[in-house]
């Protein structure tokens, strides 16, 4: 596949993917801020206490989106060239993400055990974070696509480590929902995972030239 380096076409495709990934991030908000006329009826302990889910689901998911982007500008700004596949999992990944307010709502407005509910969220996260992933291994695969003095930094083990961990957060969720989103505290778990997985590689996960 062709292979553009269109510094006008790279800037419109990340310009696009940030303004996605803002207007989703902006989405997140709305449920609490057709919520905030309670206020005038209410004092605000009140208030807080009765959207303490919305209020919650917003932290989590804007933070979630937060970190998802901040991979995202990471790994574009190895990038050098694009070609159609990479633009067409770069808009798969913007669904995932503008996905998120939905999901959310969701969350939020069913603040019981319910796994269905928890498989859905979590699910979305595990979608996110494997068509980032696969944006990785394009870019591992084709190092035209990416700088020269970039290569290095490429560790597709880190990513995996990740959805590894979202994975079991997922299928936790769903059999223990006792738990509930609390499971998402294995993240903490991916770096670990991350230093387990680089030394059972076989090979470097960076391309070599």
């Amino acid at each position: 596949m062709a292979v553009i380096r269109t510094e006008r076409g790279l800037d419109r495709l990340v310009n696009f993917s940030d303004a996605t990934v803002a207007i989703a991030i902006t989405l997140l908000i709305l449920p609490l801020v057709d919520a905030a006329s309670e206020i005038a009826h209410e004092s605000f302990g009140t208030f807080i206490s009765r959207n303490f889910w919305q209020l919650l689901a917003f932290a989590i998911s804007f933070a979630v989106i937060a970190r998802f982007w901040m991979v995202h500008h990471r790994v574009f700004e190895w990038v050098r060239g694009y070609d159609g596949t990479l633009v067409w999992l770069n808009f798969l990944w913007l669904a995932t993400i503008a996905f998120m307010p939905f999901t959310t709502n969701v969350l939020s407005n069913t603040n019981g055990r319910r796994p269905e509910v928890y498989a859905l969220y979590i699910g979305n996260l595990l979608a996110i974070a494997l068509t980032m992933q696969l944006i990785g291994v394009v870019l591992t695969r084709r190092p035209e696509l990416v700088r020269d003095e970039a290569r290095g930094a490429m560790d597709s083990t880190r990513g995996w480590s990740a959805i590894i961990i979202i994975a079991v957060s997922l299928v936790l969720a769903v059999l223990v929902p006792a738990v509930g989103m609390f499971w998402l505290f294995l993240m903490f778990l991916s770096e670990p995972l991350h230093l387990v997985l680089r030394r059972l590689s076989p090979r470097p996960s960076q391309p070599t030239r």
